[in-house]
C-alpha cells in the first residue's frame, strides 16, 4: 500500500511495489583519502561523513526487500567510451585513464573504481557502470527498471550537483517520480549541494522531492505498524 513521506515541497506518496533505491557513485576514488577526488584538492571528508547514512538507507531498503541500484562512473580500459571532450579536462596525470594512487582513474575493474566496502552491493542488487554523469546513458538501465515495474526512484550518493542531479533529471524526463534523501548525498562544495537541492524541489518539485533519512525511516515504520 502506498503511503505519504513528509518531504519538500510536499508529501511524496511512496509505493513500495514500484519504488527502487539508486545509490550514485559511492566509489573509493571519490571518497577515500588518496583517491582521485583528494588528488584534485577536494575535501573528501565531506563525502566520507555520509557513508553511515547511506549504509542505513541501503539497510532500510534491504529490510523491506525493495530493489537497489548501485552506479559507478566507469570507463572501459581502452577508453573507447570516453570522448576526448571528457577525458582532456583537468591536469595531465590526473585525467581519466591515468594511473592514480588506486589504479587507473575511473576505469572499470581498478581498485579506486570500486564501491566502498561498507556499501558494497549484495547478490541480486543491480550494479551499473555508467560512462557519463547520468545513469541512463549507455547503460541499459531504463529497460531493467521497466522490467521490474519501477516508476519511483529514491536517490542517494555523490556528488549532489553532478551525477546525482544529472541522474534525477534524466529520470524525471523519463517519467519517474524521484526523491532525494538529503543527508545521504553530498558535494565537495557545500554551497553546490544546497543549490542543487533547491533547484530540484523548486517550482512545485520541478525535478523531484527531498527529505531526510529519519523522516523516510519513520514513514516506513508507521506503515509497518498501521499498514
Amino acid at each position: 500500500m502506498a503511503f505519504a513521506v513528509p518531504a519538500r515541497p510536499y508529501d511524496f506518496i511512496l509505493d513500495p511495489k514500484h519504488v527502487a533505491l539508486v545509490v550514485i557513485d559511492m566509489q573509493r576514488d571519490f571518497i577515500e583519502s588518496g583517491g582521485f577526488g583528494d588528488a584534485l584538492g577536494n575535501d573528501v571528508s565531506r563525502l566520507t561523513k555520509i557513508v553511515p547514512t547511506v549504509a542505513a538507507l541501503i539497510a532500510l531498503f534491504r529490510a523491506h526487500k525493495l530493489p537497489i541500484v548501485h552506479t559507478r562512473e566507469a570507463h572501459r580500459p581502452d577508453l573507447s567510451d570516453c570522448p576526448p571532450a571528457k577525458r582532456l579536462r583537468g591536469k595531465p596525470g590526473l585525467r581519466i585513464g591515468d594511473l592514480g594512487a588506486m589504479g587507473r582513474i575511473l576505469v572499470a575493474g581498478e581498485p579506486g573504481n570500486q564501491i566502498l566496502p561498507e556499501l558494497a552491493p549484495v547478490e541480486g542488487e543491480i550494479v551499473i557502470d555508467k560512462p557519463g554523469k547520468g545513469m541512463f546513458w549507455g547503460t541499459g538501465l531504463q529497460d531493467t527498471l521497466a522490467g521490474l515495474g519501477i516508476t519511483q526512484l529514491v536517490f542517494a550518493g555523490v556528488t549532489t550537483e553532478v551525477c546525482v542531479q544529472t541522474s534525477m533529471r534524466e529520470a524525471n524526463d523519463r517519467g519517474y517520480e524521484c526523491m532525494l534523501v538529503e543527508d545521504a548525498t553530498e558535494s565537495y562544495f557545500p554551497e553546490f549541494k544546497a543549490a542543487a537541492i533547491e533547484m530540484i524541489i523548486a517550482q512545485g518539485g520541478i525535478v523531484g522531492w527531498a527529505t531526510p533519512l529519519s523522516v523516510l525511516e519513520n514513514a516506513f515504520a508507521e506503515q509497518v505498524v498501521h499498514g
